[in-house]
């Protein structure tokens, strides 16, 4: 059974914290108990010590006699005195133990030993400390410590106690600030980077997961809802396009055929072209509209082969073209979709380059496509500007040269449809470069859609 875990981001950073905070006050207290004990033990050793010495001091100045009736005076609540040797079979402490620092500090002149009385079963059966301590003349005075415990209760702390306990905290502070910010800044990189995918293909972007902190949840929900709003108005506007493109052919057939009833042979020439410039629009915008649907499955594509054949299109057409390149692997694309990309670069290329030079590449997570004319080029602010719908540069102001303005259009919204991206660059040698880039994928013979970068 899971436990309840807090809807909100306030709420579980707030739990976070607390919890951490009460972790560490816990070992701190810990710390500080510890520590505590060791100087209380420390300074209940050093009263003992000095209780003992000057209990030896007195009984130094007294003669035999008179130490016998004043022993049981001079014994204090927690010392009892004794003037008789203690057995043969007791063994002394070990030299670590701090009463015996505590002996030597208050008494250097004497000699002073420290010895464990069992009382009890077994070892641990329960005891008394007793400290033999040797007279001027060579009495022996012992002395049994009375409620204080055995001598294993006082185990002086390793030395690198308090450092590890430091690491422990520095290392649980900084794992729950790591978690804290982990939690905190998550669902903004992913709500970022489906901002970012949105932003290139509103058509195709993947909701958002609504799974969550109350405020990552209604976020990821508003998103969403405004996700769904764009696709919508991005699919209108392509249905629109489409229908409008679609419903032209039907007055441009008409017209064309009324036009063969005109007399007059320069003017209806003159209607002819008019009406071919419209078909080619027409066409050019249905083409576009189509271009924006991926929807069609991708599967594995010979790169070499496809520019061979449409080298022997562009030949046939009375176009130079060149290739270069044969990537060793196939890439996995829409074919028609970069047969159609292809197309068009190659035919911009021509119209204003008289020849191209395509360069097939394989870059370990990616494919190039290269297409270079060696036209005039382009300058810098038209590289992305041509990419516009029906956008078209001042020296192709004329239909007859400079199309309808949708091919590079219609490219890039087929590259972008595989996932890939299309961009224009001026070459060092002069002409322009148009660069295709797709990202490489395992070859399946049936690949599922991928989404979109």
């Amino acid at each position: 059974m899971r436990m309840p875990w807090p809807r909100s981001l306030f709420s579980r950073l707030m739990l976070i914290w607390l919890i951490g905070i009460a972790v560490v006050l816990a070992v701190s207290l810990a710390l500080f108990v510890g520590e505590r004990d060791r100087v209380e033990r420390s300074a209940l050793f050093e009263g003992i010590a000095q209780e003992i010495a000057a209990a030896a001091d007195v009984l130094d100045r007294l003669t035999p006699g008179e130490r016998e009736r004043w022993i049981d005076e001079l014994g204090r609540r927690r010392l009892r005195l004794s003037l008789r040797p203690l057995p043969e079979h007791l063994r002394p402490l070990p030299p670590g133990h701090a009463l015996r620092a505590a002996l030597r500090t208050a008494m250097p002149e004497r000699a002073s030993e420290i010895y464990l009385i069992h009382r009890g079963d077994g070892p641990h059966g329960g005891g008394a400390l007793v400290v033999s301590v040797r007279l001027h003349d060579g009495s022996p005075l012992n002395v049994r410590l009375a409620g204080i415990p055995p001598a294993a209760d006082f185990v002086a702390p390793p030395p690198g106690r308090l450092l590890a306990a430091l690491l422990a905290l520095l290392g649980g502070v900084t794992l729950l600030t790591w978690l804290a910010v982990r939690i905190a800044t998550r669902p903004l990189s992913h709500l970022a980077a489906a901002a970012r995918t949105l932003g290139e293909h509103p058509e195709s972007a993947p909701p958002l997961d609504t799974r969550g902190p109350q405020e990552v949840a209604l976020a990821a929900a508003a998103f969403n809802q405004m996700q769904t709003r764009i696709g919508e108005h991005v699919a209108e506007r392509t249905r629109i396009l489409a229908a409008i493109s679609h419903d032209l052919q039907t007055p441009i057939t008409r017209l064309r055929l009324r036009a063969e009833q005109v007399d007059d042979e320069h003017l209806r020439s003159r209607i002819q072209s008019d009406l071919d410039a419209m078909q080619a629009l027409v066409r050019e915008g249905l083409a576009y509209a189509r271009s924006m649907d991926a929807s069609t499955p991708a599967q594995p594509v010979d790169l070499r082969h496809l520019a061979e054949a449409l080298r022997d299109d562009a030949i046939d057409m009375g176009w130079q073209m060149e290739i270069s390149g044969a990537p060793a692997r196939p890439c996995i694309a829409r074919p028609a979709a970069l047969r159609r990309a292809l197309w068009n670069l190659i035919e911009n290329g021509v119209k204003f380059g008289g020849r191209v030079e395509v360069e097939l590449r394989e870059d370990g997570g990616h494919f190039d496509i290269c297409v270079r004319d060696h036209g005039p080029g382009l300058a810098e602010d038209e590289l992305e500007k041509v990419f516009e719908p029906f956008y078209r540069t001042e020296a192709s102001r004329n239909r007859e040269t400079g199309g309808t303005g949708l091919g590079l259009a219609i490219a890039r919204n087929l590259v972008r449809a595989m996932g890939g991206e299309l961009s224009l660059h001026n070459h060092p040698d002069g002409g322009l470069l148009a660069r295709i880039t797709v990202p490489a994928r395992a070859a399946d013979p049936a690949p599922r859609p991928q989404p979109s970068r």
